[in-house]
């Protein structure tokens, strides 16, 4: 497992980084909710009525006066963008930053199979956003602590899930993209990314794009219908474990074929 160890001692800084601010965003959060609970009638009475604005961000179905109603909004504010960021970045440049950086000769010369390189990177990734969500939980869960306030275990756990599988999909996709590409593709993981946020805010805005749901990994990671169903959307998580399960694929497939320069 050294091509593992490697990486995650590679990215260590980074994962550090996104990990702190993060959590530090959602516990702030969280420790204010307190000050905000003599305005929150008002506060979700104004959102409720913000018609097209509201539905996009899916705040005119939650209750800002419940704390699981917040706690959800913060989470697709903070966890839904930045997770999906952080595992774009990730995602696109564990491949190939070995051309751009040029250590792609150094890693094969090694008696190690491609296979098991893409293995070991792939492997990496996904470590490193399981660290970051359990951050991120254990943060959230220490601040909640500290307020006195208390959720249903089961919600918040299919919450934290789905924002899991949410940045594993984008992972592998972009993971599978940097197999074609031979220099760092930050724009295109960050910009992959920003993409499905923005498919998510127009499918919540018409019945005509909710379709749209389909392509994107924010579509089942919508709050309102998680708190309100304690269940995720199943027909958009199949549809995002196929993208994820392609993404890894064309990983293995590209990179074991691949000419490297």
């Amino acid at each position: 497992m050294t091509v593992f160890i490697h990486e995650l001692k590679r990215n260590k800084l980074s994962l550090v980084i996104w990990s702190a601010i993060l959590s530090f965003m959602l516990g702030i959060c969280v420790i204010i909710y307190p000050e905000m609970t003599a305005q929150m009638g008002e506060i979700s009475e104004m959102f409720a009525n913000m018609g097209s604005f509201s539905a996009a961000f899916g705040m005119d179905q939650l209750n800002f006066g419940e704390f699981i109603g917040y706690l959800g909004i913060e989470y697709g504010n903070t966890l839904g963008l930045g997770g999906a960021f952080f595992a774009a970045i990730i995602g696109i440049s564990t491949l190939s930053k070995e051309e751009k950086d040029r250590t792609a000769e150094f890693l094969l010369m090694h008696p190690i199979s491609r296979k098991n390189i893409v293995f070991q990177k792939l492997a990496s990734i996904m470590t490193q956003i399981i660290i970051l969500n359990l951050a991120v939980v254990a943060v959230t869960a220490s601040a909640m602590l500290i307020i006195g306030e208390t959720v249903n275990i089961g919600t918040f756990a299919l919450l934290i899930l789905s924002y899991l599988f949410m940045q594993i999909e984008i992972s592998a996709i972009t993971f599978g993209i940097s197999a074609f590409i031979r220099h760092a593709g930050l724009g295109i993981g960050l910009g992959i990314s920003f993409a499905f946020y923005f498919l998510n805010i127009a499918a919540n805005l018409s019945k005509k794009t909710e379709i749209l749901k389909y392509i994107t990994p924010f579509g089942y990671t919508d709050s309102a219908y998680i708190i309100t169903n304690n269940a995720l959307k199943i027909e958009y998580l199949a549809v995002g474990l196929l993208f994820t399960l392609l993404g890894i694929c064309a990983a293995f497939l590209k990179y074991c074929k691949k000419d490297i320069s």
